[in-house]
C-alpha cells in the first residue's frame, strides 16, 4: 500500500511540474523564503486596426468614392452621359460637405496652340461648373482654372494618351 501512495504522489508531482511558467507574485514562502509563484493569466492580443478608407470630405475620399474627373472628346467641351453621371455624384458629395470649396481644372491634349488649349480648357471647366450649379451647388463654392495642355495626366502622343488628357478635374480646396 505504501508503494501505491508513493506512486500516486510521484505522478502528482510530475503533473504539477508540467503546468505553465510560474509568475512571481512578490510574496515569500514561509518555509524557504523563496518567492511564491502562480500561473500567469493569458495575455490578450492588442486589437488590430482595420483601415477604414480615406477620411470623409477629403480629396482622397472624392477620388475613391465618387471620381474626381470627367473626360471630353477631341476639340469638345460638351458633357457625355458618363460625364454627367460623374458630375451628379460629385454634386451630391459636395452637398454632404457644405464647408468645402472646389476648383475645377480644365485640361487638353497636346495638339493645338497654347492659347487655343487654354481657351478650350476654360470652356471645359466652365461646363462642369455650370452643370454643378444646375444641380444645386452654390456658385460661391466653385472656381475654375484652365491648364490647357500644360499638365498632361499621361505622357504620350497617341489617341489613348490624348483621351486621358482631355479632362475636367475637381480639386478640393
Amino acid at each position: 500500500m505504501g508503494a501505491r501512495i508513493l506512486s500516486l504522489l510521484a505522478v502528482l508531482v510530475l503533473v504539477a511540474g508540467c503546468t505553465s511558467t510560474p509568475k512571481d507574485t512578490g510574496l515569500l514562502s514561509t518555509e524557504s523564503n523563496m518567492p511564491v509563484t502562480e500561473s500567469a493569466p493569458p495575455v490578450a492580443a492588442p486589437p488590430v486596426e482595420v483601415a477604414q478608407g480615406p477620411a470623409p470630405g477629403t480629396q482622397q475620399d472624392l477620388v475613391v468614392n465618387v471620381g474626381d474627373r470627367v473626360f471630353f472628346g477631341y476639340d469638345k467641351y460638351d458633357l457625355t452621359a458618363d460625364a454627367r453621371a460623374t458630375i451628379e455624384k460629385q454634386a451630391a458629395w459636395l452637398k454632404q460637405y457644405p464647408q468645402l470649396n472646389i476648383s475645377i481644372e480644365g485640361h487638353c491634349d497636346e495638339r493645338g496652340t497654347r492659347e487655343y488649349n487654354l481657351a478650350l480648357g476654360e470652356k471645359r471647366a466652365t461646363t462642369v461648373k455650370n452643370y454643378m450649379i444646375a444641380l444645386g451647388v452654390e456658385t460661391a463654392r466653385l472656381q475654375t482654372i484652365s491648364y490647357g495642355k500644360e499638365r498632361p495626366a499621361v505622357a504620350g502622343s497617341d489617341e489613348a494618351s490624348w483621351a486621358q488628357n482631355r479632362r475636367g478635374v475637381v480639386v478640393v480646396q
